[in-house]
């Protein structure tokens, strides 16, 4: 039995989802799961630079508008409780820094839940008149959240490492309605990219953004039928500027208070694409995003070696300044080589053994799919960026089809209960509260949907009572 298969046999099936996830993420080195704190995991070099290649996506989108910042971890007491609403939300949830070594501090320091507290207070100070609006910045930080559930690496954490957070300010709450329908679209593009499947919702009341005066959400459904929320849009109206005293002077020498949007993605973005994508051998990434997104392995046969190896060579230096490639020239022998990339999701194969080298050829594979075929070489280097934008349609579109799956539209409130353990239910739902408060009892209401990569009736009778109701998406959450 070669390598390949026997060591397979270590990484369980991905329907059990739940114990494949927890291994994945250490055998193909993403996060190192032992660290002694609860809830804190270690990026491994790897993972990072999975990590990496993510956010200069999101830092791409970001930079087209925005300027990028870094405010500190620490917030006072004073700061934090200024937004009664914001503070309750996040209270059983702040780490708090007592002391500074043996020395009692006269005011408590909040490591940062979230960031609105410790950027507005200098927003009152940047922002005078009109000609310093908008005002739109970024920051891609550490937060801190005390979880008390079940923590669980890049999804549910005690340090979120990686937050990227944008906070804009604008003169109008008509220029931040602009804002969120932006924010939005920047999202949709980056999980395109990524080829993830998403439920765009509007939160419901009782669940949206301490603070806000709305919510948006964008949800992805996981292999376990669990939804998971993977950003968030925010419309602060002018709350957060009342609290903090931010205004403007208009051209006609008023003052007016600013009305502000902010909108955050996490690694979670980093789980689904994991997640979503990832097959029983291990990851399955699209090319744009993969550490190695080409890996080059020489199939030597005695006596062979050095013709094999300088083809392969050649190859590699062909391609290399354009492409993240390596050429894995090991002593492990060829099964072992296959199951070590295929784990890690490289995305293309190019395998070179003394048949092609006669041939002027190589032999090709896609992480995403089982099949061989040959290539002359003059042909390899003009095919790739082909290859690559055909792989990440097919992985939308597996995905997609795997989203639809545990989609299901519910019309009455058994079906409901009995759907809701298998995937996400849509169902109609009035704005009255007292039905919203049913729903949420049988699972977590997302809220009303505003897109969905499916078609279907966005008006309908509500499940409950019957009256006139919107689309409204219901799921088990992590």
């Amino acid at each position: 039995m070669s390598k390949s298969k026997d060591e397979s046999k270590n990484l369980p099936k991905k329907e059990k989802f739940s114990e494949w996830y927890h291994e994945l993420i250490q055998k193909a080195e993403i996060m190192d799961v032992r660290y002694p704190v609860k809830g804190l995991y270690v990026w491994f070099p790897f993972g990072f630079k999975i990590r990496k290649n993510v956010y200069d996506i999101l830092r791409e989108i970001m930079d087209r508008e925005h300027d990028e910042v870094y405010f500190p971890a620490l917030i006072p007491e004073t700061e934090l409780g200024k937004e009664g609403e914001h503070i309750k939300g996040f209270e059983d949830e702040v780490y708090w820094v007592t002391h500074g070594g043996n020395t009692p501090l006269d005011i408590k320091l909040a490591l940062r839940p979230t960031s609105e507290t410790a950027m507005y207070p200098m927003f009152k100070l940047w922002i005078r008149s009109h000609a310093n609006l908008p005002l739109k910045v970024y920051q891609i930080v550490n937060t801190f959240r005390y979880e008390t559930k079940h923590t669980r690496p890049l999804i549910r954490l005690r340090e979120i490492t990686s937050f990227k957070e944008a906070h804009t300010v604008h003169a109008t709450f008509e220029e931040a309605e602009e804002q969120v329908r932006k924010a939005v679209s920047y999202y949709k593009e980056f999980y395109e990219k990524l080829a993830i499947p998403c439920i765009i919702c509007k939160r419901p009341e009782w669940d949206k953004f301490p603070g806000a005066v709305y919510t948006i959400a964008f949800d992805t459904i996981m292999p376990d039928g669990k939804t998971l929320q993977i950003g968030t849009v925010h419309n602060l109206g002018d709350n957060f500027a009342k609290t903090f005293e931010i205004t403007y002077e208009t051209p006609d020498g008023d003052h007016s208070f600013v009305h502000q949007t902010c909108y955050g993605i996490s690694e979670r973005c980093i789980a689904a694409l994991i997640s979503i994508h990832g097959d029983d051998l291990g990851l399955v990434l699209p090319f744009e995003v993969s550490p190695v997104q080409i890996v080059i392995i020489p199939i030597l046969y005695k006596g062979k070696e050095e013709i094999v190896l300088r083809f392969s060579g050649e190859i590699y230096n062909e391609i290399r300044g354009k492409y993240r490639v390596i050429m894995d020239d090991s002593d492990e022998r060829p099964g072992a080589k296959y199951y070590n990339w295929e784990i890690k999701g490289a995305a293309i194969r190019i395998e070179v053994g003394p048949k092609e080298v006669e041939e002027n050829s190589v032999v090709v594979s896609f992480r995403d799919e089982r099949k061989k075929f040959k290539v002359k070489r003059d042909e390899l280097t003009e095919k790739i960026d082909t290859w690559a934008k055909e792989m990440r349609e097919r992985i939308y579109n597996k995905a997609l089809e795997k989203f639809k799956e545990k989609i299901k539209i519910c019309e009455n409130l058994n079906e409901v209960k009995n759907w809701i353990k298998e995937g996400v239910v849509l169902t109609y739902m009035c704005d009255s509260k007292e039905c919203g408060s049913e729903l949420d009892e049988v699972g977590n209401v997302l809220g009303e949907i505003l897109e969905l990569p499916i078609d279907v009736k966005m008006e309908g009778k509500c499940v409950i009572c019957g009256k006139k109701g919107k689309l409204t998406a219901i799921a088990k959450t992590y």
